[in-house]
């Protein structure tokens, strides 16, 4: 009985409210950290490419299709898993619930994926892969990012305030929940969480089980993808949040958070690009110090921020925001991950090709920091960076003088 008991505790701590948002960050940073010694830090938007790209090789249109499936892509394994995870997550903490917005609701999600395609494709990043593991990384790019983002988000907040004063009916209409955890008779949903785990453990099983290096770590990334859901939806951490409060509330939480997670991954990510770890000899060096860091530095990953930011924020949610809300049962971020996933393959194929040729080579170069500032310099411009957002974000959640409600 004593066994049981404290078995239940811990589900119940674990399960019954929700974690502090730096906690998620913390431990997101430390999961980001294995990545990158498996294989690669955390990126989000070739995932979502790689499954539009299946989903056109399915339905003939071989152009904008891929021989790669999902079942030998790990960041796309990883996208599918964080939803797995989310979705065991909510069903644990009795959050489930397929909620289904109005339907100008659903069109802005879906609206929103497909920018949120447009603007990873065409900067060459996201908001986990671009930003928040680019700026881990060092890279040039994600400082040009962040600053799209938050153009794009402070003009995306404009339009929704415009809207809800002039076009009030978008947003209005029936909305249905069904399914939901606080119902009666749902012991149905625990039960369902340990099964799903069941098969998440299996999967991983196989695929570890095999002689090929490449299977095993496709293995680890699903193991992690369900970890990661979890904390991603337990700790409700979401980095649109970080560039749209300010703007808003003015609440500095999530910010904060936010920065907290990248300290803890730009120590790990140094250490392992300053000793190349897991690599030998001087090439090899060179190859993991250029991770993360994409040829998007400055106004390619200025562009694509912006049209990012917009997307993001008109659909609620970034790439992994969208994947753990999909997961709790949104609706409304399952069109806006159906409008990521069918745009990608389209911009990547069409947009970002005609990008590329409009810019000059110095405007969409790899710069990777500690080659101009050496690592001691690369470094404290990030903290130095940090630092300044989290003034900014205390500073204005006291005095309000940028929020708009």
């Amino acid at each position: 009985m004593f066994k049981k008991g404290v078995l239940r505790e811990l589900f119940d701590s674990l399960f019954g409210k929700s974690w502090p948002m730096w906690v998620g960050g913390i431990l997101l940073a430390m999961m980001n950290i294995l990545l990158f010694v498996i294989k690669y830090p955390w990126g989000s938007s070739s995932g979502y490419t790689n499954i539009g790209q299946n989903l056109f090789q399915i339905l003939g249109v071989t152009s904008l299709g891929t021989k790669v499936p999902i079942s030998l892509h790990a960041v796309a394994l990883l996208n599918i898993f964080v939803v797995v995870g989310a979705f065991v997550s909510s069903l644990f903490s009795r959050e489930f619930g397929i909620r289904i917005s109005p339907v100008g609701e659903l069109v802005k999600g879906f609206v929103g994926g497909a920018l949120m395609a447009i603007g990873a494709t065409v900067g060459a990043g996201c908001t986990t892969g671009g930003f928040f593991t680019g700026l881990a990384a060092l890279s040039g790019g994600a400082l040009t990012l962040a600053a799209g983002f938050m153009i794009g988000t402070f003009v995306a907040l404009r339009y929704l305030l415009w809207e809800m004063e002039a076009l009030p009916n978008i947003s209005m209409g029936k909305s249905f929940t069904f399914l939901i955890g606080t119902g009666k008779k749902t012991g149905w949903q625990r039960w369902l969480g340990w099964i799903m785990i069941a098969v998440v453990f299996f999967l991983f099983s196989t695929y570890t089980a095999s002689s090929s290096g490449a299977m095993k770590i496709i293995g680890w990334h699903v193991m992690i993808g369900l970890i990661l859901g979890m904390i991603l939806q337990r700790s409700r951490y979401c980095i649109v949040r970080a560039f749209r409060e300010p703007f808003m509330t003015g609440e500095a939480t999530a910010p904060v958070a936010i920065i907290l997670s990248i300290l803890v991954s730009l120590v790990g990510f140094t250490v392992i690009k300053y000793f190349g770890v897991g690599n030998a000899g001087e090439l090899a060096t060179c190859a993991i110090e250029m991770k993360a860091v994409y040829a998007n530095f400055w106004l390619r990953a200025l562009i694509g921020g912006i049209i990012f930011g917009l997307g993001m924020t008109v659909a609620g949610g970034c790439a992994v925001g969208t994947l753990w809300r999909a997961g709790e049962g949104h609706v409304k971020l399952w069109m806006a991950a159906l409008g990521f996933v069918i745009m990608a393959p389209v911009s990547k194929g069409f947009i970002v090709p005609a990008v590329k040729k409009i810019l000059p080579e110095s405007m969409q170069k790899h710069l990777f920091l500690p080659d101009i500032l050496g690592y001691t310099g690369a470094v404290v411009l990030v903290l130095f960076i940090l630092l300044l957002w989290f003034m900014f974000a205390k500073w204005n959640e006291k005095t309000g003088k940028f929020s708009a409600i």
